[in-house]
């Protein structure tokens, strides 16, 4: 998506999905008249990678002020402090610790982009702090710390939202509207793909963390161990003690959109995933090629594949037929419905009806009813104008990925893995949350917290 200036977003900005309208001057009063001037000041917590994409989007929304960036690699802090000041004028205040920025009584909000192990006890804390949280997918390291979240969030009265960006594109909730009102009729299955191929991590030896990187808190809920480069910036992703492999990192997306296109607001009851590491000799713990299956109450099917290797895509029907030019899907979306199918690929979805595979439906041909809806975009930024226009009006109804939504959609993944690392099929009790007559795979649902750092029974 391209970025706008501030004033440039003041310009075009539309209602967004919470049915606020973003354009006036900054104001900084209180939040008690819910009005959409109000300044919500926000802190980001890693700033890495996606963390400095998302301050970056931040800086152009007016009416936010980042306010803070937090980061316990200190090495990065003068470089994005100046570009934040850059973009908006201001120089945030810089902290290594996140305790420190939850005892700031300025921030109404914190933004979380830290390594997955840590999403869970930094937005409890937050919410405990009195601070709203816009948390990283996936939501959580594991799904009892999904639980804890959500009652954290009722608890404290908090807004939280989960970063399944995909729900405030207007392209994508056009495409659910139309599953829901029947376009391929009753949706029986949902495919999701994450076919990202990956080399070789290589292999390090451990070492002392380097100077200004504060490694214990970097640790946090996670055992205790020496560093290693490869378990950190970045590729923490592959080791199962911080990340959840690629079912867990592009896959949540994925997840996401596949579930909501199904309209199912409920664990499956069956999941079986299999897989393994191919191709190279490395350090890497999580699974490069893995493919998960899951069965709902209903008997309707959710499939997931992660290919991180070479491969084809998913060649749909070819969208013009003179150049016979195909449409080629590694990461996106495939339904089956008892008229027809839909493939999604990004904000472009395209339907297909009947035994002769008739074009429908599309995104292109849905223009006007986008308009109607006030979807049309989307992406990072109207999902943070979502975020902040919630955090103003007090509703967590006004968000378009709630904490209840995430963790839905978080748990797939989770699951997969648990499965996945077994090597078997389980059985999963959605009210419980527990699986049914397998201690080992509940064990897999939490894990051991290394103290101070202890996501909590009682939040």
């Amino acid at each position: 998506m391209k970025t706008m200036n501030r004033r440039g977003f003041l310009k075009n900005s539309a209602v967004t999905s919470a049915g606020l309208m973003v354009g006036a001057p900054i104001v900084k009063k209180s939040f008690a008249k819910n009005s959409p001037n109000e300044t919500v000041n926000v802190a980001v917590v890693g700033i890495h990678n996606r963390g400095k994409g998302l301050y970056r989007t931040l800086c152009e929304i007016p009416n936010v002020n980042v306010a803070t960036i937090c980061d316990v690699d200190e090495r990065l802090l003068p470089e994005a402090a100046a570009d934040v000041e850059e973009r908006i004028g201001k120089k945030p205040k810089t902290e290594f610790d996140f305790r420190k920025v939850l005892e700031d009584k300025d921030i109404d909000a914190v933004v979380i982009a830290t390594p997955n192990h840590w999403h869970a006890l930094a937005t409890i804390w937050a919410c405990q702090a009195g601070k709203h949280v816009f948390v990283e997918k996936p939501c959580s390291h594991n799904i009892f710390e999904g639980r804890q979240m959500i009652k954290a969030a009722r608890k404290y009265n908090r807004i939280v939202q989960v970063g399944f960006h995909n729900r405030s594109i207007g392209n994508v909730r056009s495409a659910m509207k139309a599953l829901h009102d029947g376009v391929i009729g009753d949706v029986y299955m949902a495919r999701g793909l994450c076919f990202k191929p990956r080399g070789s991590i290589g292999r390090y030896p451990d070492s002392k963390a380097p100077k200004g990187v504060h490694y214990d808190i970097w640790l946090g809920p996670a055992p205790e161990r020496n560093f290693n480069r490869n378990r950190f910036h970045y590729n923490w992703h592959w080791h199962w003690a911080y990340g959840n492999g690629d079912i867990g990192n592009q896959g949540p997306h994925q997840f996401d959109i596949a579930r909501w296109g199904m309209n199912k607001n409920e664990h499956p009851e069956k999941i079986r995933s299999f897989g393994g590491y191919y191709a190279y000799e490395c350090a890497q713990e999580t699974a490069n090629t893995q493919t998960a299956t899951y069965e709902y109450a209903d008997g309707k099917l959710l499939q997931f594949e992660v290919r991180g290797l070479f491969t084809n895509g998913e060649s749909v029907l070819p969208s013009n037929a003179k150049t016979n030019k195909q449409w080629d899907t590694k990461i996106g979306n495939i339904f089956l419905g008892t008229k027809g199918w839909m493939a999604i690929d990004g904000g472009n979805w395209k339907t297909y009806l009947g035994k002769n595979n008739e074009p429908g439906p599309s995104n292109k041909t849905a223009v006007k009813e986008l308009d109607a809806m006030n979807l049309a975009g989307g992406g990072d930024m109207e999902h943070f104008v979502n975020f902040t226009n919630a955090v103003r009006s007090g509703k967590k109804q006004d968000l378009t990925c709630d904490i209840q939504q995430g963790h839905l959609s978080t748990a797939l993944p989770h699951m997969a893995n648990i499965s996945y690392r077994l090597g078997r099929e389980l059985r999963f009790d959605g009210k419980k949350e527990k699986f049914l007559g397998d201690s080992q795979a509940n064990q897999m649902l939490t894990r051991k917290y290394r103290k101070p750092y202890i996501v909590p029974k009682n939040v």
